[in-house]
């Protein structure tokens, strides 16, 4: 039983040297869950699926790893460049490699205010896996990402809740079907098989009660750090690294901690519905 991650929670996601910790510490909780990990990147121009300790340290350090999507992974690979797989990314090499099963912290969505919606929305509509999150990323105009979601027939449950997280917060009021066990979330998935539909089955998966931070503070952080973005002039995919980390500025620190915090519950959930699958 395999499970896919992301590498660019490495690369873009933590400061170093806490983003190498993080990897192997991910690594680890999928082997204690029983499950292989497989994160994915590219590593000199080459799709690589389960990366050595020396990969993740190399990329943890490097300074020139781009961060590649959907869109861009023809590019890296024709150039032979480094890159982290974005969740768009991840999802169709994952996909392509048998890998039913993925694990991120949270998906990229519509940002407010702009015509900037991630390429993590449309692959969810056309590449089939399961994907657990735990919601939007934080900094996302939330309504309009489940919006876009609907529009685009992205299947969407929530583990155990009967409304979409936030990522920092367990809930933001939109209404999601509730789901309560790995098994009917594997049972879902194999009829969306059956009916030959294209897209993910999209698992969000709240942030652990002792990890939530109250939307009061995620709001006034983040509006902190969206004022701090259009000083700075930064756009295309700089605006997610670059707001992240000023939240955790702003936070001190609390942003991050949270943050591997709920990587590691979707890991452990994504692990739970690989084996159920594999008896499904």
């Amino acid at each position: 039983m395999k499970l896919a991650l992301e590498s660019t929670i490495i690369t873009h996601g933590l400061p170093y040297p806490r983003n190498i910790e993080v990897a192997f510490l991910l690594e680890e909780t999928v082997r204690g869950e029983g499950c292989e990990p497989q994160t994915i990147a590219v590593i000199d121009g080459k799709v690589k699926v389960g990366l050595s300790h020396e990969d993740i340290e190399t990329l943890a350090r490097h300074p020139d790893v781009l961060k590649a999507g959907v869109r861009e992974l023809p590019i890296v690979l024709a150039q032979k460049k480094w890159a982290s797989t974005t969740v768009s990314a991840t999802m169709r090499i994952g996909s392509q490699s048998g890998i039913p099963v993925f694990s991120t912290g949270g998906i990229g969505g519509v940002h407010p205010g702009s015509w900037d919606v991630s390429q993590d929305i449309l692959e969810l509509s056309r590449t089939s896996l399961v994907v657990v999150s735990a919601g939007p990323k934080a900094i996302l105009d939330l309504n309009g990402t489940y919006e876009m979601l609907e529009t685009f027939g992205v299947t969407v449950v929530g583990y155990q809740t009967d409304e979409m997280p936030a990522f920092y917060t367990r809930g933001c009021g939109i209404p999601i079907p509730r789901v309560d066990s790995p098994e009917e979330i594997a049972e879902i998935y194999c009829r969306a098989q059956d009916l030959k539909l294209p897209g993910a089955l999209l698992v969000f998966n709240p942030i652990p009660a002792e990890y939530e931070i109250p939307e009061s503070a995620i709001q006034e952080w983040r509006d902190q750090s969206l004022k701090d973005l259009q000083e700075a002039g930064v756009s295309g995919k700089g605006v997610t690294p670059f707001l992240l980390a000023k939240m955790a500025e702003y936070s001190d620190g609390k942003t991050i901690i949270s943050n591997i915090q709920l990587v590691i519950n979707n890991v452990r959930l994504g692990c739970r519905i690989a084996r159920a699958l594999e008896k499904a």
